[in-house]
């Protein structure tokens, strides 16, 4: 049975509101943002090409591959238009004692 273990990232004062972090997770490399005070993370690769995503224009909740358009939504990872068709994965992130931890699922 699978259960989340949170590893501990930075201070929430190192990323501010409107702000995005690159860590490596184990062999995945995500990307965290703080949107207006509200963390998320999701994997830095977009599903159309495999390119990265991170550095795309975010919009309220949606970042917009800076390759080809397409757009997910930053919450929960969901594929929201075309040229992909499938979500990217995201991780749970939550503020321990000023701290941002993210969360990965293990066996």
């Amino acid at each position: 049975m699978a259960r989340t273990t949170y590893y501990p990232l930075c201070p929430t004062d190192d990323l501010e509101s409107g702000e995005r972090m690159f860590v490596e997770i184990g062999e995945d490399s995500v990307v965290v943002f703080n949107i207006a005070g509200e963390y998320f993370a999701i994997a830095d690769l977009c599903t159309h090409d495999m390119g990265s995503l991170g550095e795309g224009d975010v919009e309220g909740h949606e970042i917009i591959c800076p390759r080809h358009g397409a757009r997910f939504d930053l919450r929960t990872g969901e594929v929201l238009t075309l040229p992909a068709v499938q979500g990217v994965p995201s991780y749970p992130v939550r503020v321990v004692d000023g701290i941002i931890e993210i969360g990965v699922e293990e066996e």
